[in-house]
């Protein structure tokens, strides 16, 4: 079985920051991600544990590479300055490229 390569491109964030990242993947039409909650330490201390809008979100994009420079500079150049944001991008490995357009 070929299995083709992809991006993984992986958002940490406070939950505040949530919805902006979703909105700036729909604006560059991507439709498939996955979330989840999680916590952690860090350069802004235990996060996850307390409040809710003091907790972290994981966003999970598998992607074209065609499409990850634009996403990556905008969750950036909009995202940085006011959220702790952690983002990250790998290599994958995907039997079905038709699901990750």
């Amino acid at each position: 079985m070929k299995l083709y390569n992809v991006k993984l491109l992986t958002v940490t964030c406070e939950i505040l920051a949530q919805k902006n990242v979703i909105d700036i993947l729909s604006k560059h039409n991507i439709t498939g991600y996955t979330t989840y909650e999680v916590e952690g330490n860090g350069a802004r201390g235990l996060r996850g544990q307390g409040l809710k809008n003091e907790k972290n979100v994981k966003v999970e994009v598998i992607m074209q590479e065609k499409k990850l420079q634009a996403v990556v500079e905008e969750i950036a150049r909009t995202l940085f300055t006011n959220f702790a944001v952690v983002l990250y991008v790998s290599d994958v490995g995907v039997i079905r490229t038709e699901k990750f357009v």
